[in-house]
């Protein structure tokens, strides 16, 4: 087993966002196969780890530019004989660099997407600044891990990546087959006592952090374009959406017919049980969308954009998994009605492919790859 030092620079316990579970939970079945210690910030409870958890990084911006922890850092890599530096997106790179130059240790970064474009999305001016910082990071790391193949063929063809040196290692989900028949019906009834909803009622699903601008512009999409195409065809149905950060000009989403916000709930895994069909409007943003991952992964039927699905194989879906073009909301609607009358079940592959054990796994041996080659 290697010993793997890991720098998680922002709140990740408790882990209730998808990016949140791609760290915490990618660390925990990866100390399965390594010995892996954990650096993160103050705001961070430990006590949701079951490995090791150091809360040395201040809660205060200004830590991506403390060059005073590369002394932290060092000690630490010292005291625990690691082998290899692993990070999660570039940001840290730079101490990263320094670590394996001064320290002779191996540097991970853990990439969730192509950040310099997730920033261009939403409209940030400097992300040419950062594309090239990002770039010169994955240059010089012993090994970038991918979100998706996408980002890989990316890294490799714009940011002149060596190809043995970018890896797959998705986002995934801790159980290994779709929650059985009584477990839905029993979540389909507590969602309708919970929201006064009627059994003969299609129930459409979407839910994320909305202080996220891409969540918040498919939000958007579903009460302006999406439902008032719905409402047009006179059938029974009504969408749920769930999650924080809502803006106070966004309020009025209560009251749009057929919409239920609910806000954040705690029990989010009985919603997706509960559903008909997972509905994932996302024209922008970067990496794999872990709420569709889940949603499959709970044996949902999804209708998404092109966008909103990348980093995930129709051909693992059965038919589970209806694709349409950005911004097509007149199709979207039709998939959408379509859905309800698919029944087949997700594969088994799905499982084998998403499951966080096994992508733990793949990621070890690639550890293991690297620390053989010296």
């Amino acid at each position: 087993m290697s010993n793997v030092l890991s720098l998680a620079s922002y709140k990740i316990f408790p882990a209730k966002t998808g990016g949140q579970k791609h760290v915490a939970v990618f660390y925990k079945y990866l100390s399965f196969f390594h010995n892996l210690v954990c650096v993160t910030i103050k705001d961070n409870d430990p006590s949701y780890a079951e490995y090791t958890v150091l809360n040395i990084l201040s809660n205060s911006k200004l830590r991506y530019v403390n060059i005073f922890y590369f002394f932290t850092v060092r000690k630490l890599i010292k005291k625990y004989k690691s082998t290899f530096f692993l990070i999660e997106h570039p940001y840290y790179g730079w101490l990263g660099l320094l670590l394996k130059w001064f320290c002779k240790i191996k540097l991970i970064v853990h990439s969730h997407n192509i950040e310099a474009y997730r920033f261009r999305s939403v409209g940030k001016w400097w992300w040419r600044i950062l594309f090239m910082y990002e770039k010169y990071i994955h240059q010089q790391a012993d090994q970038t891990f991918c979100i998706t193949d996408e980002d890989r063929q990316f890294m490799i063809k714009h940011f002149n990546v060596n190809p043995q040196k970018c890896f797959v290692s998705t986002y995934g989900i801790e159980w290994d087959h779709p929650p059985g028949v009584q477990e839905k019906i029993e979540a389909r009834k507590f969602l309708e006592t919970q929201y006064h909803i009627s059994s003969n009622s299609i129930l459409y699903f979407f839910n994320g952090a909305f202080d996220y601008l891409p969540n918040l512009k498919a939000v958007r999409a579903i009460t302006d374009s999406i439902n008032p195409l719905l409402q047009s065809s006179n059938f029974d149905y009504k969408i749920i959406i769930c999650g924080r950060n809502l803006p106070v000009e966004m309020n009025e989403l209560k009251a749009y017919s057929n919409i239920i916000y609910t806000g954040f709930v705690d029990d989010i895994e009985t919603h997706f049980k509960g559903a008909d069909i997972f509905i994932n409007p996302i024209t922008s943003g970067g990496g794999i969308k872990t709420k569709l991952v889940e949603a499959l992964g709970y044996n949902l039927t999804a209708v998404s954009t092109s966008t909103g699905a990348i980093g995930i194989d129709e051909q693992l879906c059965n038919g589970k998994l209806l694709l349409v073009d950005d911004g097509d909301w007149n199709l979207f609607t039709n998939k959408m009605k379509e859905a309800a009358n698919i029944t087949t079940s997700i594969t088994e592959k799905y499982f084998e492919h998403f499951y966080w054990k096994n992508i733990a796994k793949k990621a070890a041996e690639r550890i293991n790859e690297i620390e053989n080659k010296d």
